[in-house]
């Protein structure tokens, strides 16, 4: 009898358990849990989909960076998968809808309209984010069938073919983010979506038109798209705009300069475009804006004074390689140049209909136009089967003396001070927060309390720590201890520097934090700069690890070595004052997972005032090059000053006596995947940069047009499948 009042207690204490546990979040509808699994299977059970059992209550799971779900009365109403599947811009080619499916992802079995017909299913649901899963396919229609959706993340998948039209019913959609995919083709008219504030269609193929907007968006995202238009007028109208972002496009046309004096507007790029014409000088800017960029563009006249001569230190201005008449002159092109490219990428005049009086001759016109064409084509031809016999026979015999074999390179190469630089790939997003000003509490919580586990080493500049952000963010910071009374100006401005150190090809920097002790100035101060963690390895690792180098074949080196030249050109000529004397080596080039160069370890905390020493500093930089270059030609590690002298002898043979001497320089892992033209070219600039006169050494300009030269001649043998001067 005891016993069954000890159970009927126990009994009674799980039923009020249960009547206390809150119905709408307690437990899913037994139809939403079996659409979790049809989701979890459709999706080819990712990493953070697993661990999931018929006991599992999917609205107490706790959130972590790749699943969130939340509840409300029994249904699903978010829903946040992050996968670890690489994004059409980190693959190591270009992706396109014929390379679908690929190892980056789901598999071929995979249908994105089945995945949605479940998906939809979950009726309730306000946010979704798929994100970096491998999702392939067109966006089917059927996505309108969320219609209590505010938010849509689908970014960094592989979704291809044009956005569709059925996003319209979507009309409670706040924040829409489809970045990162294979996206094509004119995008939708978006204006009946009255509540959208966040449009980021960044890293498609979307254009060329601009798309149709509401002015009630807070951030737009378009760039490294294929935009060719002016940009809209409407835009003076969007008062709530604080970011906007169209850069690495084809924009043509003027800028209005009420894009600047927007009332929200904070930050605003249009760099890498063909905007033209001249900004208004008084013109005026908002008290909010932190960040302009108009570099790379056909721009000419004089700064306005609101960026080009405003002192905040709020402030950033990028302008880099247009014609402007003041600010950094040296880095700007002649006026000529933009006058010359204006013409060029002119939008085309909208014609009035032909008169019948126009119709014969326009009809002539035409028919002589067709012979002409006929008669020019097949004049072309014998050219090019003329040039190419020529190719294939100068190619084989590699006869002659040293100077004619590279009297080739020789005239391609430009004179100094009329270059330009031609920017054959488009950089991608780099997604990175702003630059912030830490506090040593933050570093402190970062490094914890720099925890002898999280050491990472001695750096060329002080001691490097893992750590992690607040919001997650794995970073690297480095510790810089040094005497307060060697705080010069030259210092101070090299910190103002720090916030501008961000470029695709660098270990970009996220923020510092500098403590001081003013009532001791003997006393040792600090600075902290955290920077962005590349966890893939060096190249150096990827040299040395036989199966990382089979990856490395020559395009791949190629391409590094120019990522390195750029990386060099960005320190030296876009960042002022210029950062030179950094101690360039193998070690310090990280790559990360789409095997993009990223150089570390360069001098952030120096900037030399003496006019000489600079163009020493300089120099030294380019030899250093030069031994990374030859290190990549040559895949060995150069340990003594004996074996880069060696090295550097057997590249000069192989290019004044015979093709044999060259291919056995080369890392024997290359054979049969480059042409002779394309190794001569590198491994004579090569040459150059380990000149022992310094001032004979090229420019960084030199070295990039050079390497830029050679992956052109190796693209252009491959992509005709003749690879015959291989070796």
């Amino acid at each position: 009898m005891k016993n069954f009042w000890v159970f009927f207690y126990f009994l009674f204490l799980v039923l009020i358990l249960v009547l206390l546990t809150p119905i709408s979040i307690g437990q899913l509808t037994p139809s939403e849990t079996r659409i979790l699994f049809q989701v979890q299977k459709l999706l080819e059970y990712p990493a953070a989909l697993q661990g999931w059992t018929n006991w599992t209550n999917f609205c107490y799971l706790p959130p972590s960076p790749s699943l969130k779900i939340v509840c409300s009365h029994r249904h699903v109403t978010e829903l946040t998968v992050i996968g670890n599947n690489t994004s059409p811009s980190h693959s190591p080619k270009p992706a396109s809808w014929n390379s679908i499916p690929s190892q980056q992802t789901l598999s071929e079995g995979f249908s994105i309209d089945a995945f949605f017909t479940v998906l939809t299913k979950l009726s309730n649901l306000q946010v979704l984010s798929l994100v970096s899963l491998g999702l392939w396919g067109h966006l089917p229609a059927k996505i309108n069938r969320f219609w209590s959706l505010q938010v849509l993340n689908i970014s960094k998948n592989f979704f291809f073919g044009e956005i569709p039209a059925s996003i319209f019913p979507l009309k409670n959609i706040t924040s829409l983010v489809l970045a990162d995919n294979l996206f094509n083709g004119s995008v939708p008219d978006l204006k009946p979506l009255t509540f959208l504030q966040e449009l980021n269609l960044g890293n498609n193929h979307l254009g060329p038109a601009f798309p149709s907007l509401g002015n009630n968006l807070v951030s737009v995202i378009l760039r490294n798209n294929s935009l060719k238009s002016e940009i809209p007028s409407k835009f003076i109208q969007f008062d709530k705009l604080q970011k906007f972002d169209i850069s690495y496009n084809n924009i043509v046309g003027p800028i209005t300069s009420s894009l600047f004096s927007l009332p929200s507007i904070q930050y605003l790029n249009l760099a890498e475009n063909q905007l033209s014409g001249a900004l208004t000088v008084n013109m005026t800017c908002s008290d909010m804006l932190q960040f302009v960029d108009i570099s790379h563009n056909l721009l000419t006249g004089k700064l306005p004074s609101c960026i080009g001569t405003k002192k905040s230190s709020n402030l950033t201005v990028l302008y880099t390689w247009n014609c402007l008449s003041s600010g950094q002159i040296n880095y700007q092109n002649p006026s000529s140049h933009c006058k010359k490219e204006a013409l060029a990428v002119k939008p085309p005049i909208q014609r009035h209909k032909l008169l019948p009086s126009m119709k014969l001759d326009l009809t002539l016109g035409i028919i002589g136009g067709i012979v002409g064409i006929t008669v020019l084509l097949a004049v072309l031809v014998l050219v090019i089967w003329w040039k190419s016999k020529v190719n294939r026979a100068a190619d084989n015999k590699f006869e002659g003396s040293f100077a004619d074999k590279i009297s080739l390179q020789g005239s391609l190469r430009p004179n100094n001070g009329a270059r330009h630089v031609c920017r054959t790939v488009r950089l991608p997003a780099l997604g990175l927060p702003p630059h912030q000003i830490f506090t040593l509490e933050e570093i402190e919580d970062a490094t914890n309390n720099f925890d002898p586990s999280n050491f990472k080493g001695e750096g060329s500049q002080g001691q490097l720590y893992n750590g992690c952000l607040r919001d997650g963010s794995v970073v690297l910071v480095n510790c810089v201890k040094l005497k307060q009374k060697n705080m010069l100006p030259s210092f101070m401005q090299q910190m103002a520097v720090l916030p501008k150190l961000r470029h695709r090809h660098l270990v970009s920097v996220l923020g510092h934090c500098i403590v001081t002790y003013q009532d001791h100035p003997n006393t040792a101060a600090s600075v902290f700069i955290v920077l962005e963690k590349i966890s893939s390895g060096s190249l150096r690792d990827h040299l040395t690890d036989w199966r990382k180098k089979e990856i490395l074949k020559w395009p791949e080196r190629l391409a590094i070595t120019i990522g390195v030249a750029r990386g060099v050109q960005f320190l030296h000529r876009e960042v002022a004052p210029g950062i030179f004397g950094n101690s360039f080596k193998i070690e310090n080039i990280l790559l990360d997972e789409s095997l993009n160069a990223k150089i570390g370890g360069y001098n952030i905390l120096n900037a030399s005032e003496n006019l000489g020493s600079i163009e020493n500093a300089e120099k030294e930089d380019i030899y250093l090059l030069g031994v990374i270059l030859l290190e990549i030609f040559t895949g060995r590690h150069i340990t003594s000053a004996s074996e880069l002298e060696n090295l550097k002898l057997e590249l000069e043979r192989g290019l004044s006596e015979s093709v044999s001497v060259l291919r056995s320089a080369a890392d024997p892992s290359l054979q049969g995947t480059y042409t002779y033209e394309s190794i001569r070219t590198t491994a004579q600039i090569t040459i150059d940069c380990l000149c022992r006169e310094s001032s004979k050494r090229p420019s960084i300009e030199d070295v990039l047009w050079n390497l830029q030269y050679s992956i052109q001649v190796q693209e252009g043998r491959a992509s005709t499948g003749n690879l015959g001067t291989k070796m």
